[in-house]
This record gives structure tokens, C-alpha cells and sequence, in this order.
């Protein structure tokens, strides 16, 4: 049983935090994920019927049932002439009108309503086409005539799936002095301006601002890549907002060497860390509500 395996990684889940050193047991069908993906594929073949299918089949029922009993009625109004002289004997006069029978039957059974069917269906997709929706199987035409309500999440959908820093404040001189500045947003590029006031002389002036710096930077997992033109995250979004934030607030130290570099990565947090050893970090966990990395070397500038 899956629930019984203890210190197993499953492929295909999303990992939150922390590191570990793992070993492949098992690899294609063999896994979890393939053999959720041969359940899948063994309830596709007993997949239920779609509404127009059973609507279909309801139709064709009764349509069965009706023609059963109108052939079965011209069949039985047609006793008296079983006895004809013309049809050599009762049995022969008895076939005969069960031909006839049968062949009404034939002739009622609609056999264009199949072709028809797709034939709308056919219509329908090429609507949805033109209004660039396009579909891989009719059914789903199908699917969507019948559908009243429609159920959506915009997580994810309408979103850029992407956190900045937008805003933050630092205490003054007393408890009643709250300095606050904007973030310009910017996605993850480290290229953006401070406003309301921030000049290159903040971090001399105060060090509440380096000290900010190096806790967004170095008590984070999350990095920021830069690959075909775009800065991309690697990590959470939150500890991703919070990295390009240090970055950004790096921009404004005339004390950081890389502040005119043109390279990217211009790392603030790596040259923050210059000299200082990681000894542990503690993850965050609902109980603590927060993160916390213990650091030696580390002194007030």
C-alpha cells in the first residue's frame, strides 16, 4: 500500500521545502503516478455514456417497441387472407405477410439519424472554431449543449501566478517614526526604483536598511534565474518577491561592487554573505509561522 511506504518521494509531486538525497526504486509503469495512469486508462474503456448517447439509445428503444407492435398488428390484420387460394397454402399466405411486415419495419427504422448526429455535432465544432474554441472530440460539443452552470477558479487562470513586493516601512527615530517607501513592480527583475525619497545615501544613513536587505536575501530558498530574456523563479513565490526585493534594495548601497555591473545575476544577497557560514535553518512550519536561518561571521556594519 502506497500509505504504508515510509521516507518514499513520490515522482511528480511538488516539494515545499527543505533538501534530501534520494535513490530511483522504480521508473515508468512501475511507479505510483504510472500505475494511477493505468487506472486511468482501464476506467476510460468503462467510461460512462454521454447524455445525447442515452438519449439516443432511450430513442431507439421505443422507437423499436412501436414499430414492433404496428408490423405486428398489419401482420395480424392480415390473417383472413393467410387462407388465399392465390399463396398455395395457409403457411405460405402466412410468410408472405411477414415479409411485408418485416419490410415495414425496415422502412421505419431511421437510418440518417447517426449521420445526422455527427453531422451537427460536425456544425457545432466549426461554430466553437470560429469563435477559437477548438475541441478534439465531438462529445465535448455535446458536453457544453447540456451544461447550464459553469464552475471556475481563477487561481492560476487569470493571474500571472507571480508575488512582488509593492510596499514597505522601516521604524525611525522613535516608535511614532514609520518610514514608508513603494516598490516599483516589475515582475522578478531586479531593475526598479524605490520611491518616495529613497536615495543612494538611505544605507550610509541607516542600517536598518542593510539589515533588511541581508534577512530578504539570505533567509530564503528561493532563487531568481535569468534564461532566454526572462527573469524566472526557482522556489516560492513569497521567498522569490522577497529575494528580487533584496536585489532591488542592493541597487541603492553605493557600498555594493556590483551595483554599476551590466551581468546579471547581480547577486546583493551572495555578497551580503560574503564571509558568513550558514549553521542551520529552521523551515516554516504553521506552529512557528516563520523561517529562521542561523548564520556565524555576521557583523552590524
Amino acid at each position: 500500500m502506497l500509505q504504508d511506504q515510509k521516507n518514499i518521494l513520490f515522482s511528480s509531486t511538488i516539494i515545499s521545502n527543505g533538501t534530501a538525497n534520494g535513490v530511483v526504486a522504480y521508473t515508468g509503469m512501475n511507479t505510483a503516478i504510472g500505475k494511477v495512469h493505468a487506472e486511468v486508462m482501464a476506467a476510460k474503456e468503462d467510461e460512462e455514456d454521454t447524455p445525447l448517447k442515452k438519449k439516443i439509445d432511450e430513442f431507439g428503444d421505443l422507437l423499436a417497441k412501436v414499430i414492433f407492435v404496428i408490423c405486428f398488428l398489419v401482420w395480424a390484420m392480415n390473417y383472413n387472407k393467410f387462407f388465399d387460394p392465390i399463396h398455395g397454402s395457409a403457411f405460405k399466405g402466412c410468410i408472405y405477410y411477414f415479409k411485408i411486415a418485416v419490410a415495414l419495419a425496415v422502412a421505419a427504422i431511421p437510418e440518417g439519424l447517426p449521420a445526422v448526429i455527427t453531422t451537427c455535432l460536425a456544425l457545432g465544432t466549426r461554430k466553437m472554431a470560429a469563435n477559437n474554441c477548438i475541441v478534439r472530440r465531438l462529445q465535448s460539443v455535446e458536453t457544453l449543449g447540456c451544461t447550464s452552470v459553469i464552475c471556475s477558479d481563477k487561481t492560476g487562470t487569470l493571474t500571472k501566478n507571480e508575488m512582488c513586493t509593492v510596499k514597505f516601512g522601516i521604524v525611525g527615530a522613535s516608535h511614532n517614526d514609520f518610514i514608508t517607501h513603494e516598490v516599483e513592480e516589475k515582475s522578478y527583475s531586479p531593475d526598479a526604483k524605490i520611491q518616495s525619497g529613497f536615495s543612494t545615501e538611505v544605507f550610509d544613513g541607516s542600517k536598518s536598511y542593510k539589515h533588511m536587505a541581508f534577512v530578504c536575501g539570505v533567509n530564503n530558498r528561493a532563487s531568481i534565474d535569468f534564461t532566454d530574456g526572462k527573469f524566472q523563479r526557482r522556489g516560492e513565490p513569497t521567498e522569490a518577491a522577497l529575494k528580487v526585493f533584496s536585489e532591488k534594495l542592493g541597487k541603492y548601497d553605493s557600498s555594493n561592487p556590483t551595483v554599476n555591473s551590466q551581468k546579471f545575476p547581480v547577486s546583493y544577497s551572495q555578497n551580503l554573505m560574503a564571509g558568513i557560514e550558514t549553521v542551520a535553518t529552521l523551515e516554516f512550519s504553521s506552529e512557528r509561522k516563520c523561517m529562521s536561518t542561523v548564520v556565524s561571521g555576521y557583523q552590524s556594519q
